[in-house]
C-alpha cells in the first residue's frame, strides 16, 4: 500500500462506476480508499476527504 499514491479524489460512489471500468479493462492494479465507507454513508465523504484512487507508480502515465 505504501508504493501506491492517490492520483484522483471522488465526493460519490457514483462518480467512479465508469472509471472502475476501464481500469479493469486495461488491466491496471488500482485501489479506491473510502469507497465502501462512503457508499454507505455519502456524507462522510466530506469527512474523510472523498474517495482516493490510487495507483501504482509505474501506470502512473496511463491513467493520466
Amino acid at each position: 500500500m505504501t508504493e501506491f499514491f492517490t492520483i484522483a479524489t471522488f465526493t460519490f460512489a457514483h462518480e467512479i462506476m465508469v472509471l472502475k471500468t476501464i481500469l479493469d479493462r486495461e488491466a491496471i492494479p488500482y485501489l479506491f480508499q473510502n469507497e465502501n465507507l462512503v457508499s454507505s454513508d455519502p456524507l462522510a465523504s466530506f469527512a474523510y476527504g472523498g474517495i482516493h484512487l490510487k495507483i501504482h507508480p509505474n501506470n502512473r502515465v496511463v491513467v493520466q
